[in-house]
């Protein structure tokens, strides 16, 4: 019986140690097909491409192979390759926060020159960092961005439906009804220095601040920052910071009511206890509106050390197809073409889908530089000493001005 105990509780350590790594093993290819290698992220982004494959490795009598990995280490591995020839990876999928390094580094291919082009049917804002120097560089493939994600039941129960929800004022009345009620309200990923800061984003752009201005300059010890900080802390006051697992558990079961959530986690049926919906991007109802959903969408492009760049452009092209991206939906995907996502066909039975255009219509990407790797990390760092009360918020963000201004002058 010690041995069977033994056995399982390093199958659940194995298990977990996957889970926190994001990183599944490549399969071993046994035909003699040519092979071409996809650095993919980790989770549904991947589980989408490799339902979507199959026909094009038939056509084509080509073996795809998967790394499929954690965001870090994603970032890391293909940025890190770049000096190799020829090249690990063939395709690749991008966030749009490092478009900026990977295209000073020149890690990536000119799509254009290999004469890939972006449609009118996707939606415009996705490809803003696409672009760079005329050229196109990437393709947004997995329309990730942040929606509001809660308890359809808490929310009814104080008076409010999806649709009702137009500001955080009543997100901050709904959360601090349910606190009274017995249910955690709003619940925020405290588990890192990205997670603080996206997690806080909407709500900042929300107050008409951002993190830097239009120079990217950091922009952090400003009056629309400390009213948002000021915000947020009332908000999460009536939660606690989980895991996205646990924070998904806990709004599902009814034990907690809201949080800034991605389509990429949770696929509402409707029948589900959970849904989610566009932020608005307003305090008040009678207050200024913005564009307050922040991208995560996962964008793919080739590395410009791919040795089978020609076979690569054509798996983009496949993967970017209007049909293609309709049926990826069946799999979880969620494309940014409007023929997939206003399909009624689509909608009547992904509803939420309706909300995912929206939030894409209006969404922003986090600032495009270099430098924003340790750029989110200092200013992580800072908002959690404000968060856990050792700084105030005028201290904590005046210490992350100070502290960024130095990073940009010493990167510069």
């Amino acid at each position: 019986m010690k041995k069977i105990l033994s056995f399982l509780m390093c199958l659940s350590l194995m298990a977990v140690i996957l889970t926190f790594c994001g990183r599944k093993e490549p399969e071993t290819v046994t035909d003699d097909l040519p092979v071409i290698n996809l650095a993919l992220r980790s989770g549904i982004y991947a589980e989408v491409i490799k339902q979507c494959i199959p026909q094009f490795e038939e056509e084509n009598q080509i073996h795809c192979r998967f790394f499929e990995l954690g965001e870090e280490e994603l970032h890391s591995l293909v940025a890190n390759d770049v000096g190799n020839t020829p090249g690990s990876y063939d395709l690749c999928m991008v966030d749009g926060s490092w478009m900026a390094e990977y295209t000073d580094n020149g890690v990536l291919a000119d799509l254009s020159a290999m004469g890939f082009q972006l449609d009118d049917d996707i939606i415009p804002a996705t490809t803003k960092i696409c672009y760079y120097n005329g050229g196109t560089y990437l393709a947004p493939f997995y329309g990730n961005v942040t929606v509001l994600l809660y308890n359809r039941s808490i929310v009814k129960e104080a008076g409010y439906d999806a649709g009702g929800i137009g500001s955080l004022e009543d997100v901050l009345k709904i959360c601090k009804e349910a606190r009274q009620n017995g249910n955690y309200g709003f619940m925020y990923r405290g588990d890192s220095s990205n997670n603080f800061v996206v997690d806080f984003l909407p709500i900042l752009l929300s107050h008409g601040g951002w993190g830097v201005d239009e120079e990217n300059h950091p922009a952090v010890n400003t009056k629309e920052f400390r009213e948002a900080m000021e915000f947020y802390l009332e908000l999460i006051d009536t939660g606690k910071a989980e895991s996205r697992d646990n924070l998904i558990t806990a709004i599902a079961n009814g034990a907690s009511t809201m949080a800034v959530g991605w389509p990429g986690w949770y696929t509402p049926s409707e029948n589900s206890s959970a849904d989610y919906c566009a932020l608005e991007g307003k305090v008040k109802d009678d207050s200024p509106s913005y564009n307050a959903n922040v991208y995560g969408i996962w964008a793919i492009g080739i590395p410009a050390n791919s040795a089978q760049k020609d076979v690569s452009v054509k798996l983009l092209s496949y993967l970017m197809d209007p049909k293609v991206q309709k049926e990826s939906i069946m799999y979880g995907g969620v494309p940014c073409r409007y023929s997939s996502l206003r399909d009624e066909g689509v909608q009547k039975e992904f509803p939420q889908y309706e909300a995912v255009c929206k939030a894409l219509e209006s969404g922003i990407y986090r600032p495009i530089m270099a430098e924003w790797t340790s750029f989110y990390t200092i200013l992580g760092e800072e908002m959690e000493h404000v968060i856990k009360g050792d700084k105030t918020v005028e201290d904590g963000l005046n210490e992350a001005q100070s502290r960024l201004e130095k990073l940009l002058e010493d990167e510069g």
